[in-house]
């Protein structure tokens, strides 16, 4: 129920009215529930695309293997020592119709799932450059020039396979999203999803039929100069159920160098980072093992002394 959200909520149909809630959400929580975005993701295609993930994840090992990434994490994840309960199936770039196709081959698809695949990556991708742009132009910053219709957009599809046993235990660890956002479908029935206030304690995301949440990542963090909050969160085993969820990452170009734009960097609001490729980010998360944003301590620019 609505009445048990305590993240933010944003009406995407009422998005140019509410600049505000958007900026402060995206400031002091770094997530937000979404609202009424049916008129470019409808709830049939939403219903659909669950179906189909509960599909493929259920398919056999072998056949969820030939699940390779194109980037270190974009392929297949089978069950770990560190994640036992989670797996997931992964497409790097929604927006490259050979790696959708290929996503789709792998898994032998057949030719309606390819057709709800599509139309569902196509859905999300516009809302996520809809919100990027509209995050961009609340900070004052031109949207044409972020050239965000570039950005690739990885697609994931997770599984948890909760148990009696494993009530109480992380389904995923705390983390925070490398990339600029993320637009989750969570499940409709199975809770589990927690993020982290600026107090430190973790909210229980509860269960909201028919919406999405937003999360802001590391990269939106640095290229607003600070001033987005990159939400740590993590997924707990609250009920033996099996639970699925639908992630989209809007990321930045691999071989763009990030740094905020000029408009967010003055004398009152220096650079608080180093430029730097996101490629070199993500493996610099990968090697240090610091994938709740505490990556980004390691980029912090050198203290001027006047």
């Amino acid at each position: 129920m609505a009445t048990k959200c305590t993240i933010p909520i944003i009406d995407f149909l009422d998005l140019p009215n509410q600049m505000s809630n958007l900026i402060a959400a995206s400031e002091e929580w770094g997530c937000f529930r979404l609202i009424n975005c049916h008129n470019i993701l409808p709830v049939t295609l939403m219903s659909d695309m669950k179906v189909l993930v509960r599909s493929l994840l259920d398919l056999p090992v072998e056949i969820k293997h030939r699940n390779l990434g194109v980037i270190v994490d974009s392929g297949y994840m089978a069950p770990s020592s560190k994640n036992p309960l989670y797996e997931s199936l992964g497409l790097y770039n929604t927006v490259c119709c050979a790696d959708v196709d290929k996503f789709c081959s792998q898994l032998d698809a057949s030719p309606h799932q390819r057709e709800t695949i599509m139309k569902y990556v196509e859905a999300v991708h516009e809302l996520s450059m809809r919100i990027g742009k509209t995050l961009a132009e609340s900070l004052g910053v031109k949207s044409a020039n972020m050239g965000i219709e570039k950005w690739p957009c990885q697609f994931r599809i997770n599984k948890y396979h909760f148990t009696p046993e494993s009530v109480g235990s992380p389904g995923v660890q705390i983390h925070t999203d490398s990339g600029f956002l993320t637009i989750l479908q969570d499940d409709e029935g199975v809770g589990g999803l927690e993020v982290m206030n600026k107090s430190g304690e973790f909210i229980p995301v509860e269960p909201w039929p028919d919406t999405l949440l937003v999360n802001l990542g590391d990269t939106a963090k640095v290229w607003s100069n600070g001033r987005f909050c990159n939400v740590k969160h993590r997924v707990q085993c609250k009920e033996a159920k099996i639970r699925v969820s639908i992630a989209s990452f809007l990321l930045f170009p691999s071989e763009t160098v990030l740094e905020p734009p000029l408009e967010l960097v003055d004398d009152d609001h220096p650079r608080r980072y180093v430029p730097f490729m996101y490629q070199d980010y993500r493996k610099l998360r990968l090697s240090t093992k610091l994938e709740a944003g505490e990556a980004l301590a390691l980029l912090h620019t050198p203290i001027s002394h006047k």
